[in-house]
């Protein structure tokens, strides 16, 4: 039995876009922003177990609504020597504003749906008198 050193996990482009169901182009602009360094050996780019976890953390991001200098203002927190404590102070702020929009576009959404609902009622109304004369 040998005791050979496993070599770290990696991942092509393509191989990434297609695990998180993104575009190639989606990964090449995280990298010029800054959200993913991968290695180049050549024209190629190698990513890692880091690259892989910090592409789940810009989708989660994305899906939240936030932007991606949003996004990129926590991972630099969290490269820094600010260290955890003052990234989860920032995401949590972040969260909440996140959070309040929400609510509140929520609200317009139930809004408009009820204005929605009242307007048709009132063609139904108007088209069933014109058909009854």
């Amino acid at each position: 039995m040998s005791d050979s050193v496993r070599e770290p996990r990696t991942w092509a482009i393509g191989e990434l876009a297609s695990e998180f169901e993104v575009t190639s182009r989606a990964l090449r602009l995280y990298e010029e922003e800054g959200l993913l360094k991968p290695q180049r050996i050549g024209m190629r780019r190698i990513y890692n177990e880091g690259n892989r976890v910090r592409l789940r953390l810009i989708l989660r991001g994305k899906r939240l609504g936030w932007s991606l200098s949003e996004i990129k203002e926590l991972f630099d927190l969290y490269d820094s020597s600010h260290g955890e404590e003052a990234q989860l102070e920032l995401m949590l702020a972040k969260l909440e504003q996140r959070r309040e929009i929400l609510v509140a576009q929520k609200c317009d959404i139930e809004n408009a749906l009820e204005d929605l609902e009242r307007i048709v009622g009132n063609a139904k109304n108007a088209l069933d008198e014109i058909r009854t004369g």
